[in-house]
This record gives structure tokens, sequence and C-alpha cells, in this order.
């Protein structure tokens, strides 16, 4: 008995033990879940998380694995603005997770390279002024490309947030990275595409993408929004964007100095020299065009501007290049003029205008985004584009080698969009529709929307287009300069609404600066060489010649001008054929 009931007093001992035992881990679970929730929960659910995904692939490979096929064992990814060893927080952990789900199959290399001088500022890579002639650029690093000769993909971070969090578009490093992802894709991609036939690919992570100006959206296979872009460049074109200046601080090579490629030849070869040399060569196809809306004030200018071309294009059809002259007008170009136009050697296509959401209802610029309409034009590889206000004086048909955007400069570090070469494409046309709702232009026109798009761009010489006006005030008759020009861009009052004895800016104060002899002389020697039905298109109006009158009245009282053009003996027959 004695034995029974010992054993019943140990029982009772270790059932109340228990019990204390389980309120204690009972109250404790209960702090730890409950009490201090914003701490331990969190936690619990990063673990949950970080373990499921580390068995998920990246949706973007998917892509890049269904283009490459089953028969590529081994993938070669290189990882560019990623550092390997900062895995601190959630979304470079996930990364790298995401990453080793894709082992064996893929090996991951990190892309080394110094980032560039954070006093580096944009300024100084697209300069307010340079000598064309003897114009250097900056240093910009870049890794070791031949140590990275075997990659199949690229997968890239770019930078394009301030410290504010809002959007930088003209920054250095981002641009760095951009063309460290360029030249990879290049130096990969080059040799292994004429070799084996394999593409290269380029992926970018994170909610900023690639510079439009380097990577084309005809390029992409798949964009998921906030997360990732998935490219196939095309990589002629890539290539010769890697071979041009770092920015406007140089003048862009007259072509891309690569060796025999076929992509080069074809501009510097007839048409039937490339098809010896290749049959599979693609001729580009090419145009000049230029946009007439709203009105029928450069029906004249237009005009001229083709016959300038025509003139100078000796060898235009002799080589089998076929260069369109391709005018696109509004409802506002009348039958007539339509008429004359085409009898001038321009095609037409008739658009509808395009609103510039920011220009005031009756301004000047109300409809000159019209002009983004060169864009839906892919029938052509390349354009070059002009405003109606141009002469070309000698043949810029080499010009079409270079890449989007290449233009002259305006001002600072800003490019002049009256003459651009750009590449036709639909979807760069929808993204800068989407744009213009978005991008306050800095001068209310077309020129600063371009602007703010494309800041990338590549620098022609100033005689490409050469702005009629003159600020040297050494030279008194704003003379044109000795060296040959290839276009003229007439600014101010154009010269066919003017008598064609003299300038007729130097009746205004304001508009000196644009006021050239010369340079008017050169546009009537065009006038004088067209056809006499051409002619007529350029008549004066007696509205016209009112205003005109009104202005040598106006200059004739003015003291300060002291050139007196006013005194000029008009004999010009259009002031007796009055056009309506």
């Amino acid at each position: 008995m004695a034995s029974n009931c010992s054993s019943l007093s140990f029982s009772s001992k270790q059932k109340t033990y228990f019990i204390l035992l389980f309120v204690s881990t009972a109250l404790s679970l209960f702090i730890f879940l409950v009490v201090k929730p914003t701490k331990r929960v969190p936690i619990i659910t990063s673990i949950l998380n970080h373990h499921q995904v580390e068995k998920t692939k990246p949706s973007w490979f998917d892509v890049i694995e269904k283009n490459i096929g089953p028969s590529k064992r081994r993938i070669k990814v290189g990882l560019v603005n990623f550092d390997s060893r900062v895995v601190n927080d959630n979304s470079s952990s996930l990364f790298y997770d995401k990453l080793d789900a894709l082992h064996p199959r893929v090996e991951t290399v990190s892309v080394e390279f110094d980032h560039v001088d954070k006093n580096m500022k944009w300024e100084d890579i697209f300069p307010e002024w340079i000598d064309e002639n003897n114009a250097k650029c900056p240093d910009l690093p870049m890794p070791k490309l031949e140590n990275h000769r075997d990659l199949n993909v690229v997968v890239a971070r770019v930078p394009c947030m301030n410290n504010k969090g809002g959007i930088i578009i003209r920054d250095v490093f981002r641009l760095q990275v951009n063309l460290v992802v360029a030249n990879l894709a290049v130096e990969s991609g080059w040799a292994k595409k004429l070799d084996t036939n394999e593409d290269v690919y380029v992926v970018f992570i994170g909610s900023c993408g690639p510079m439009v100006d380097i990577f084309r959206c005809d390029d992409i296979l798949m964009h998921q929004l906030g997360e990732y872009w998935v490219y196939k460049p095309d990589l002629r074109s890539l290539k010769q964007k890697t071979l041009m200046p770092l920015g406007s601080c140089k003048i862009a090579p007259a072509y891309a100095e690569t060796g025999k490629e076929a992509w080069r030849a074809y501009m510097t070869h007839s048409a039937a020299t490339l098809k010896m040399y290749n049959s599979s060569v693609h001729i580009p196809r090419l145009a000049y065009v230029t946009v007439l809306h709203s009105s029928e004030a450069y029906v004249c200018g237009a005009i001229a501007l083709a016959q300038s071309i025509i003139k100078l294009q000796t060898n235009n059809t002799k080589d089998g290049r076929n260069i369109d002259l391709l005018l696109l007008a509004d409802d506002s170009i009348g039958p007539n003029s339509i008429k004359g136009l085409e009898a001038s050697g321009w095609k037409i296509k008739h658009i509808q205008r395009i609103l510039n959401p920011f220009a005031q209802k009756g301004s000047y610029n109300e409809w000159n985004y019209s002009k983004l309409r060169i864009w839906q034009l892919t029938m052509y590889d390349k354009i070059i584009f002009l405003d109606s206000d141009l002469l070309v004086l000698k043949n810029i048909d080499d010009f079409f080698i270079y890449p989007q955007l290449s233009a002259a400069p305006n001002d600072k570090i800003l490019f002049n969009s009256g003459l651009m070469v750009i590449e036709p494409s639909m979807c760069m046309f929808e993204h800068l529709m989407n744009q213009s709702l978005k991008v306050k232009p800095y001068n209310g026109g077309d020129q600063g929307f371009l602007n703010e798009v494309f800041t990338w761009w590549h620098r022609f010489p100033r005689k490409l287009n050469y702005l009629k006006s003159f600020s040297d005030e050494g030279n008194n008759n704003n003379e044109i300069p000795n060296e040959d020009l290839y276009v003229m861009h007439y600014l101010g009052i154009k010269p066919w609404d003017c008598y064609r004895d003299y300038d007729c800016n130097w009746d205004m104060k304001d508009h000196l600066v644009f006021a050239s002899d010369s340079a008017h002389k050169r546009w009537w020697e065009v006038y004088d060489g067209m056809p006499k039905e051409l002619q007529s298109y350029c008549g004066l109006t007696k509205k016209k010649e009112e205003r005109i009158m009104n202005h040598r009245r106006m200059a004739r009282n003015a003291s300060s001008l002291n050139d007196e053009h006013w005194k000029v003996e008009v004999k010009d027959p259009r002031r007796k054929h009055y056009v309506d």
C-alpha cells in the first residue's frame, strides 16, 4: 500500500509540472506572436517567401529559353550593375535566389567596370559649343570586353531615380550602364551571329528601362511593367551606335569604321556591288521627307526644297539607290498646291495633323506635333527629315548612313529638329504619342519635345543645317561663311515672302540677326532654275506686298537701322503679277 501511495503522489506532482509548463509555453508563444507582431510576423513571412522563391525561375528567362531552344545546353549570363555581395535588400535577395534556380544549365558572371566620375555632368558630353575640327570627348569606363565574348544573355539594372524619387533622363551613369550593355551584346553577339547564327539577348530588371535612344522598342520580346524588359537586339543597328561618339562632344564619323561588314557597305557601294558581295544584303529603303500642315504658307518653300535636292542627285538612280521625296500634307493643302508639289518632285501622303497638348489655341505651334507622323513611315528604313524652309546646297545622300537620332546642334545641350536622321517605327510613334501627353517641351514645340525624348543624339557639323542666324558683331553684312555649306536653314521672314532684291529681315530691328543678302541670293538662284509653272507658286499677294512696304516705311523712320536697305530700288517682277 505504501508503494501505491508513493506512486500516486509522484504522478500528481508530474501532472502539476506539465500544467505549469504548458501555461508558460502558451504565454511565451502569445507574447511572441501577438504582443510584438510587427517584429515577429514579417520575419516568419519573409522566411516562408524566401523558401518558396528558391525553386522559382525568373519569368523573363522563360522568354529567352523559348527562343534559344532546348539544344543549347549551357547558357552564360553576364550581370551588369548588380553587386553579388550585397543582398541585404529583399529585391536583391529574391533576384539571386531566382538565378540560383537556373543552375546548372545557366552560368552567371558579374561584369566589373569602373563607375564614371560622379563629378562628370551631362553638359560635359553634350557641350554648347565644340571645335568641330579638333574636338574630344571625356572617357567613359567600359569593362574588358575581350573577357566577355561568350555571353548569351546580358542582364542589367539601370539607374534612373534621383534622391527625391524623381526620374532623371540626363544622367551620365545611366548612359554608362546602357552603353556597357550595348557593347557587351555586340562583343558577344556579332561574331557568334556570323559563325553559328546564334543571337544574344538583353534583359533590363526593375522599374527603370533602357534608353530608347540605344535599345529599339522594335527589338522587345516581352515587357512586364515595372519588372523587366527582354530584348533580342538587332546587332547591326546596335553595333553602329556603339561606334558613335559618347555624345555631341565630337562630330559623329562619316560612317562607322568597323571593317568589311555588309551593313557598313550599303551606303558606300552601289546596289549591284552589294548583291555581288552578299546576295542576302538588304538594300535600304530611303526617303527625304517634309511636312506641311495648318496652312499653305510653306508650299513655295517645299517646292524649292524639292528642286534643290533633285538638282544635286546626279547619281540617284544610276547606282540602284532610289531615294524618294515624300511630303506629308493635311487638309489645309489644297488641290492646286498639291499639283505644284507633285510637279516639283514630291510624292504626297495625306495625314491627319496632331495637336500639341501644351500649345495655346491658335498659336503657331498648335499643330506642329504633326512632325511625329514621320515615325509612321515604316515603308522606309531611314529618313532624312527636312523642314520646308531649308534649301539643300550640296548633295547629302551619304548622311543616310547615320543612326537615329542624328542632327545638327541648336544651342546648349540641344539639337535642331529642322534636319534629322530618323528610323521609322510604329512602336516608337506610339511611345512618342504617349510621352507627348506627359512631357512638356521647353520651347512649347516639337523641337523641345523631341529633345526630351532623344537625349542621346549624334552631332552633325553645323554646315549640314546652317542656321541663318548671325550674332557676330564683326560680320556687319551677315555674310555666309566661305566654307562649303550643305543645307541652309532660313530663319526669320522667308525669302519668298520678301522682294527678291534684298532680304527684308533688314527692315526690322528684332529680325536683324536673321538678315543676310548672300543667303537670300542663294535661295533665289534655286528659284531661277525652277520651271515657270513652279515659280508661280512663289508669287506675291497684294497683302504680302503691303506688309513689306509697311516695314520699309518703318525702317526708313528708324534711326537705328543704319544699313538703309529700305533705299534699295525694288525691281522684283512679281509686283506686277499678284497671285490670289
